[in-house]
This record gives structure tokens, C-alpha cells and sequence, in this order.
């Protein structure tokens, strides 16, 4: 089934969980409503700590910055928040001190900052930040924002073109899960798990599991998405973020019933295994009304395009 010709009355799921992860590989956020940005939900992936070589550090190889914790002041989410001299982003992590990061300071710029097959300038946190990194993670490490004055990183052209584009995420603005994917995964796993090991940015529930697969177009009130690909899923999801401990799970599951060779028979990467959708904000084709560029918890998920398969799904 190609594109719908009308846009459906029916909403088809509903918004449960909004999420942000200002820092990459760190916490993330849960939040009620957020603002959008063409970049992605705001304070999305703004910051990126990177090792003595300017590359960023994850999860992957630092399972620990799972435990930091962020916090933003409250009116933050304010869709025209302008922050002063007094408004910090605050860290914490199990044996240190809290970290205050000044969100309207002036920065020093730092070049050859690496995010996978990205390389551009940064803006620097200062040495505070470098040693409370350095410190926790046992390795000398720098904290930095993305310099938005003078930096812009596409997403993956070959999929969306290149007016799309993105902060310090993996490749895409925004993640889209269902709950009902999550639970039909949770029934095959010993342990059940929680919707913080797959990092989505929205979590949507009413559908049937796996549904997000199929969607190439969807509504999320008056805001138009494109689905772009399904997202293969790495190391992540198997480490505890209560814990920062890795395990087999749910990499095991999801290789039996997830992978390339299960869901797309005929197409490459067979090895992969896939887990929600990604997906960027189709701004021409969103209507904003008075609220402003701000998405719900609440909010009704519409339907306009979807393939009749996963096997169909640009991966």
C-alpha cells in the first residue's frame, strides 16, 4: 500500500513518551512537551564528549556515561527560551561532584570534533567540564556543543536529500518506537526491559507492534514526519542504563526475530537487527497553529503513507 490520497480523521496511535538526550550516550530526559527545532526536538544531542583524539565518546566504549545524569532548568522548554548568564545544565554521576555547564557563556572553539563519518568544529565547555569527564571516564575527555554558528551536519542524503540535517545523534532528528513493539519484544525476553535501552525520541502507543515499520508519512498533530529508515540497532540497548552493565540481551531475541534475514529476506544486511524508525520533520508539509512548534504527550498519530512491509522499508 502506497501513500494514502486523504489524510485519515482516525488517529491511528497517540503519543506516551517524549524524550531528549542533551548530551550524547549520557541520560536522557522524559519529558511532557518539547519544542521542535529543524534540528530535532530542542536540546537534542546538543553536546558531545570526545577523547583526546576529538572523537565522541558513546555508550559503546564508555557503558558509564549512561549514569549521567542532566538537568535543564525548567522553563527551558519554552518554545522562545532565551537563556541568561544564570541558567546551567547541571551533571551528576555516582562519586562526583555536580556539574554546572553555563547555557549562554561564550566559547572558545575547538576544531576536528569527529561524530561518525562527520568532522567540523565544536564549541569548547571549558576545563571544569574536561576534567569532571576525564575524571569519570578514567581518560582525558573534553565536553562540547555544536557549533551551530558555522556547522551544519546532514543526515544521510541517500535516504531524505540534503536539506534535512542534525545534530551530534547517530544519523537522524528524531526515533520513533511504539509501546506495543516494546511489549511484544518484552514477551520474549527473560527479563523484561525498559523503553530507556532503545534511546527512542518518541514513543507512540494504540498500534499494532511493529507498525512503525510500514510508516513512510505520518501526522503527529498538525506536524508532518517522514519515515526514512528502520533503524539497526547496535551495542546499546544491551547495557543497563540503571547500571551501565552490558549483557547478551536483547541483541540475542532480536537477532531471531528482528534481523535482516528474518524481516528483509531479499535485501542486504542480512546481520542487522531493527528496532523502531527513523525519521525527520517534514516542515513544509507541517501546519502550525497557535501553540507554536511544540509536540504533546497526548498528541494523535495519523497515518498517511506507509509500505504493506518491512521488507519494503528503506533500512
Amino acid at each position: 500500500m502506497g501513500s494514502s490520497e486523504f489524510a485519515p480523521t482516525i488517529p491511528s496511535a497517540k503519543v506516551s513518551g517524549l524524550f531528549i538526550y542533551p548530551i550524547k550516550s549520557c541520560r536522557g530526559i522524559s519529558l511532557s512537551h518539547v519544542p521542535l527545532t529543524p534540528a530535532g526536538l530542542r536540546w537534542d544531542r546538543q553536546w558531545v564528549v570526545v577523547n583526546s583524539q576529538g572523537r565522541a565518546c558513546t555508550q559503546r566504549v564508555d557503558p558509564k556515561l549512561a549514569l549521567v545524569e542532566v538537568q535543564l532548568p525548567t522553563d527551558a522548554l519554552l518554545e522562545d527560551y532565551q537563556p541568561t548568564h544564570d541558567c546551567y545544565m547541571v551533571l551528576k554521576a555516582p562519586g562526583m561532584q555536580p556539574l554546572k555547564i553555563c547555557l549562554s557563556k561564550q566559547h572558545e572553539v575547538t576544531d576536528a570534533v569527529t561524530v561518525w563519518e562527520w568532522t567540523g568544529s565544536a564549541l569548547d565547555e571549558g576545563a571544569e567540564a574536561s576534567r569532571w569527564f576525564s575524571d569519570y571516564l578514567g581518560k582525558p575527555c573534553q565536553l562540547v556543543r555544536f557549533n551551530t554558528a558555522s556547522e551544519v551536519r546532514q543526515v544521510d542524503p541517500d535516504y531524505v536529500g540534503s536539506k534535512h540535517h542534525t545534530y551530534f545523534s547517530d544519523g537522524y532528528r528524531f526515533l520513533l518506537l511504539s509501546k506495543e513493539s516494546l511489549d511484544a519484544l518484552n514477551e520474549l525476553l527473560k527479563e523484561p526491559m525498559l523503553i530507556n535501552r532503545f534511546r527512542p525520541n518518541i514513543l507512540v502507543e494504540g498500534c499494532d507492534p511493529y507498525s512503525e515499520d510500514l510508516w513512510t508519512e505520518i501526522k503527529i498533530s498538525s506536524f508532518s514526519f517522514l519515515g526514512v529508515k528502520l533503524c539497526s540497532r547496535c551495542k546499546v540497548p544491551t547495557i543497563n542504563q540503571e547500571t551501565g552493565i552490558a549483557g547478551s540481551e536483547p541483541s540475542e531475541t532480536l537477532m531471531k526475530t528482528r534481523s535482516g534475514k528474518v524481516i528483509r529476506p531479499n535485501a542486504k544486511n542480512k546481520n542487522k537487527v531493527y528496532f523502531g524508525q527513523n525519521m525527520v520533520w517534514n516542515r513544509m508539509e507541517s501546519s502550525v497553529k497557535g501553540s507554536g512548534n511544540i509536540i504533546k504527550v497526548g498528541d494523535p498519530v495519523y497515518v498517511l503513507g506507509k509500505v504493506s512491509s518491512a521488507a519494503e522499508a528503506a533500512a
